[in-house]
């Protein structure tokens, strides 16, 4: 069983009130947590890495439900994405490690959410900063959700670590008019419309 010591964690909180034109009714808030942990595999290939996908679902669920609880709850809650950024001793399979734990807890926690979730992961040293993409919870075609937060942390990842992240927003772009599939035509059926 791999383990996945945090050394920290880091929250961050977006408020768009404007960008350019008229205020919105209300601002567009953005959120991002990340954790960055000890890489048990650094340095060494591993040939079976999903079972450690188990073990860091308990770090899914805790960063989900920090974040949600910073963005003021579910309810205003319509887009995510995940990422990861892996230390210079580790792969981009480490950084793949996230896609169950991270993207699932946060579809539990948010209800219905049938889009996938955006997701991107690079290798990076100390100080990489990471742009992590947003989509719509239930249906990737709407446009007005594509969108990204950017995030790092300024002394990680050491070359033995990952930097997890999880994103949500509250909101499409503010000012967004480039057609497509608005939100109140979603159905949520599919994840695309």
């Amino acid at each position: 069983m791999p383990d996945f010591p945090i050394r920290k964690m880091q929250l961050v909180l977006e408020e768009v009130q404007h960008d350019g034109g008229p205020a919105p009714d209300r601002p567009r808030r953005l959120g991002a947590i990340l954790a960055c942990v000890s890489n048990p595999f650094a340095g060494r290939y591993e040939p079976d890495l999903q079972p450690a996908m188990e073990d860091l679902k308990p770090l899914g669920t805790e960063m989900s439900e920090r974040l949600i609880a910073a963005l003021g709850g579910a309810d205003g809650i319509d887009g995510y994405g995940k990422g990861a950024i892996v230390g210079e001793n580790g792969e981009l399979e480490h950084g793949a490690l996230w896609h169950v734990p991270g993207g699932y807890a946060m579809r539990g926690l948010l209800g219905q959410s049938n889009a996938i979730v955006p997701s991107c992961m690079k290798r990076g040293g100390v100080g990489s900063r990471l742009d992590i993409p947003l989509g719509h919870i239930n249906a990737a075609y709407v446009r007005s959700h594509f969108d990204g937060i950017e995030v790092g942390l300024p002394d990680g990842p050491r070359a033995d670590e990952i930097v997890f992240a999880l994103a949500m927003s509250c909101g499409g772009r503010v000012h967004a008019r480039m057609g497509g599939l608005e939100t109140w035509q979603v159905k949520g059926e599919d994840g695309l419309r």
